[in-house]
């Protein structure tokens, strides 16, 4: 039994090295990792793989060494005996030494050439040691290939599905890997762990402001009327009914202005339609006596539109530095879009993201892996066209539920990220 390092450029190119090497049978897969070849004092490397192992087929040609300077090192590879699952690393470094120093008695353990090879040695004991994730063929593991299969099929970014897997093969050892209900309990735990809730700090002074910004067809109107009447009816997550207004700068779309009326009117909640600064500067402050909430509409625009988005941010500086802003975006945008979208808002400083129309889209690795490499949470999540009904504080549980391909233990995930319904959003 012989022991191999390879190298190349990607994995398939380093897998051809080693079959056409060792053949296709009696080759086994240790290990792999990414490393970087190449280049001249760190500049220029490029990025590669290093894929571990060992074979029964022949004695490995690396085994003898050359020594630039001093001749031949007979030191040949760690040669398993008969019955022997690993090799004694400690024996066999002792016979290295003995054998470089029979072929030149000058040489001392400092020699570079005698160091690399010790080096190599304690780095394949630390392999042999760690999780395995290649079958013995050379190809991924199926439980990792099917966890790949339902990430990518749930639209998860493809950063996000590379960053499970590594945990997977790092975390999980070979016989923990064919229990494949065990590895996908526990990725959905990862992925329960990477969705972040918003937290609201309580809040003492009147009026409340929430400012909803994001772009165009998101819902924002919609939302912002399914706030108001959450608020003005009072629920279990909204806590004790408030009084509430609504204003709206979305004075140019065409229906807007009667959309909103026609929510207020049904809710008897006032609104409010403003165009600039100074209008929405004396709006609040008649408000600020009389009510405890207001909610702030504000016009679409588009993530790549920064002239009318920093027009809108001067306007809604009229709200004051006490003022909430959330984003919203859609459930069916894709993951480079919500990206975008999100890095275009930040100049609003939202605080946290509201995601709507989650009834349109069957798949949500788009949003949760989107918000999770952004560092961004979630407050509420919108589902249907119903006031007030279809409008729910996020949760970790409805996330993991809507994913397709996994066989939720909803009992276990509850227990995992419990909902804790005595919060409100508004405190007395």
């Amino acid at each position: 039994m012989e022991y191999f390092i390879e190298q190349a450029l990607t994995y398939t190119e380093c897998l051809n090295k080693i079959r056409l090497k060792y053949g296709e049978k009696g080759v086994t897969i240790l290990s792999h990792k990414n490393i970087r070849m190449g280049g001249v004092f760190g500049l220029f490397a490029k990025d590669g793989v290093e894929i571990t192992g060992y074979t029964s087929n022949k004695v490995i040609k690396a085994g003898d060494f050359q020594h630039q300077e001093s001749g031949v090192l007979p030191a040949a590879m760690p040669k398993e005996e008969s019955g022997r699952n690993a090799p004694d690393f400690e024996e066999e470094k002792r016979k290295l030494l003995e054998a470089a120093n029979r072929a030149n008695p000058n040489v001392s353990r400092s020699d570079p050439t005698l160091q690399k090879i010790l080096v190599e040695m304690q780095e394949l004991k630390d392999r042999l040691g760690a999780p395995v994730s290649i079958s013995s063929s050379g190809e991924e593991h199926e439980s990792i290939s099917r966890i790949r299969d339902i990430l990518m099929h749930n639209d998860f970014s493809p950063s996000y599905v590379q960053r499970i897997l590594e945990r997977i093969k790092k975390e999980f050892p070979l016989n923990k890997l064919n229990d494949f209900t065990s590895v996908q309990d526990t990725v959905l735990e990862w992925v329960g762990e990477s969705i972040t809730l918003f937290k609201e700090a309580e809040f003492h002074r009147r009026p409340r402001i929430m400012v909803l910004v994001g772009p165009t067809g998101v819902g924002k109107t919609t939302t912002i009327a399914k706030l108001a009447a959450v608020f003005r009816i009072g629920t279990s997550a909204a806590g004790r009914p408030v009084s509430v207004r609504m204003i709206t700068i979305d004075a140019y779309r065409i229906g807007a202005k009667q959309q909103l009326e026609s929510f207020g009117n049904i809710m008897q909640i006032p609104v409010s339609f403003v165009d600039n600064h100074e209008d929405l500067r004396k709006t609040i402050a008649l408000y600020s006596e009389e009510v405890e909430l207001i909610l702030v509409d504000t016009i679409g625009r588009s993530p790549r539109d920064s002239v009318n988005l920093g027009k809108m941010r001067q306007i809604l500086d009229a709200c004051g530095t006490e003022a909430e802003t959330y984003l919203t975006v859609s459930a069916a945008a894709k993951v480079g879009d919500l990206k975008e979208i999100m890095r275009q808002f930040e100049p609003f400083s939202y605080q946290a993201v509201i995601i709507t129309k989650l009834d349109e889209t069957t798949r949500v690795g788009n949003v949760i892996s989107s918000l999770s490499e952004l560092g961004k949470s979630i407050f509420y999540i919108t589902d249907g066209q119903n006031v007030p009904k279809n409008i729910q504080k996020a949760t970790v549980v409805r996330f993991l539920t809507n994913l397709e391909g996994f066989q939720v233990n909803r009992a276990k995930i509850e227990e995992r990220f419990p909902n804790d319904e005595s919060e409100q959003l508004w405190r007395k």
